[in-house]
């Protein structure tokens, strides 16, 4: 099984590299376009801001590569929310797979949203064996909408899209590699697709 975590310079990739490893897979780093269009599996993760993520991936290239990608692509924090058509954070476009926008928590709320939360509304292969009400780890200021392409909820003074689907591409809000059991579960799931 092929792995390869995009490396453009936004994410915390290391701990990724660890969960595949603690489930017995072997992931590895590339920002070389062909080596992440020949993988099995590829994990888009992002950590950081918007903008400055989107100009990494431009730069690089990739901002190209990733939408037309055929295999599985996992999409994790701020690679899901790149993911999206538009991110009220820097006033950026994104890669326009998913047909929603990302919009900031209002003050009513502590920002960033940090820590365990519920995950509800559970309707992919994705969450196979992950029961509704499982709880996964988050640091974010900014969400996905809730639409059509959204395949988990969470609560946080509002409903928001958590994951989102859209034929071979896949984005959660939370960070599976930091979740515990359900965690790990959900990228094992991932890997079988």
């Amino acid at each position: 099984m092929d792995i390869v975590i995009v490396d453009y310079g936004a994410g915390n990739i290391k701990s990724i590299q660890f969960a595949f490893k603690r489930l017995g897979y072997e992931a590895k780093f590339s920002k070389d376009p062909e080596v992440i269009k020949a993988a099995d599996k590829v994990i888009f993760p992002g950590v950081g801001e918007a903008s400055s993520a989107m100009s990494m991936l431009r730069k690089s290239g990739l901002d190209e590569v990733i939408p037309e990608l055929k295999q599985p692509v996992l999409g994790i924090c701020l690679g899901m929310q790149l993911m999206c058509n538009y991110s009220e954070e820097g006033d950026t476009q994104g890669l326009g797979i998913f047909d929603v926008d990302v919009k900031r928590f209002s003050n009513e709320v502590k920002v960033p949203q940090m820590g365990w939360n519920t995950i509800t509304h559970l309707r992919s292969d994705l969450f196979k064996d992950i029961n509704e009400g499982d709880y996964m780890y988050l640091v974010h200021s900014y969400y996905a909408e809730h639409c059509e392409e959204s395949i988990a909820n969470s609560f946080y003074k509002l409903e928001y899209a958590t994951a989102l689907q859209k034929d071979n591409f896949y984005g959660v809000q939370f960070h599976p590699e930091k979740s515990s059991t359900a965690g790990e579960q959900l990228l094992k799931n991932f890997i079988e697709l």
